[in-house]
């Protein structure tokens, strides 16, 4: 099924391109089914590339969905069209009222930050405690995994010696967590972050599950026990150029940066790159609107209520 996006917005072009099934708002008007409300919180400064490569997971689905692209408004972006962001996403104070079946939280390059120093932290603060009672499930990806930990469980990120960068194997740690169904027992992901979580902070809290791990990146995939909070401190939307094009950047910039691990054939950033996480990606944001969404979320939205974070997963 479809993923329902505005016919102007320059992602559709892109996933059409690619096979995938977009639908006009009016041709979903005419089928006799609930599609599910998910919103999009992008705090991407790239945010139509963060708009496509979400798009292009959520709609390989089952599900039609549809789509709303939210920004803070006590920010303002310096790397997105003003137009762009008019024509297409809504703020916090437009939605508070409504309640969505699902919502993501991109990362954002904040990370060395503290919290509390981010320009939008209180307004972010707002909507990741609005999230508990007005969106049935969350994924948090990256920095916004780390936000929404540290926010209610008060676990906070640790600055790593040097950037984890690359493409890293993990465990399937919970194999029987629905978040991973037909996954294989290792996989790969991306990982672009300077800080990380401590995998015991997260083992420590009883409402909270570890579910995937790598030797090297350390904590990838949480999940509290009800199911509705995902936590993903890699990046499996990423394009196979992503990681080049920072890595190129920070180049540019004159930044001490490695190459990237295990991305370049040979570790030689001259050849171009291989995906090897696009069909766990594609999997991980199936799984989660599946199981975490459509199989739970109540048919009447209006019905959602806060979950509690320690009830165990059917």
């Amino acid at each position: 099924m479809p993923v329902n996006i505005p016919h102007s917005l320059p992602a559709r072009r892109t996933l059409a391109e690619e096979n995938i099934f977009v639908m006009s708002r009016e041709r979903a008007d005419h089928q006799d089914i609930r599609p599910l409300s998910i919103a999009i919180l992008n705090l991407m400064p790239t945010k139509i590339a963060t708009e496509t490569q979400l798009l292009r997971l959520l709609g390989n689905t089952a599900m039609q969905v549809e789509i709303t692209l939210l920004t803070m408004r006590t920010h303002e972006s310096r790397n997105t069209a003003p137009e762009h962001l008019d024509a297409f996403y809504r703020s916090f104070d437009d939605v508070r009222d409504e309640t969505f079946d699902g919502l993501i939280i991109t990362g954002a390059p904040v990370e060395k930050l503290r919290f509390e120093e981010v320009d939008y932290w209180p307004e972010l603060c707002e909507l990741l405690d609005w999230s508990r009672t007005n969106v049935w499930s969350t994924m948090h990806v990256c920095w916004g995994a780390q936000a929404a930990l540290y926010r209610y469980f008060g676990i906070d990120k640790v600055e790593l010696d040097a950037k984890m960068f690359g493409v890293f194997e993990h465990d399937v740690l919970a194999p029987r967590a629905r978040i991973v169904s037909g996954f294989d027992e290792t996989f790969f992901a991306p990982h672009s972050r300077h800080t990380g979580t401590r995998i015991a902070d997260v083992e420590a809290e009883p409402a909270l599950e570890v579910i995937a791990t790598s030797d090297e990146a350390g904590l990838y995939l949480a999940a509290s026990r009800d199911g509705r909070q995902i936590y993903v401190t890699g990046h499996p939307e990423y394009d196979a150029d992503t990681l080049a094009g920072e890595y190129e950047r920070d180049i540019a910039q004159g930044r001490q940066i490695e190459v990237p691990r295990r991305y370049f054939p040979h570790d030689d950033p001259t050849q171009r790159p291989r995906q090897s996480w696009r069909s766990h990606g594609f999997l991980l944001y199936a799984n989660w609107l599946n199981y975490s969404v459509y199989q739970r979320t109540p048919f009447d939205r209006t019905t959602i209520t806060a979950g509690s974070l320690s009830d165990d997963e059917d």
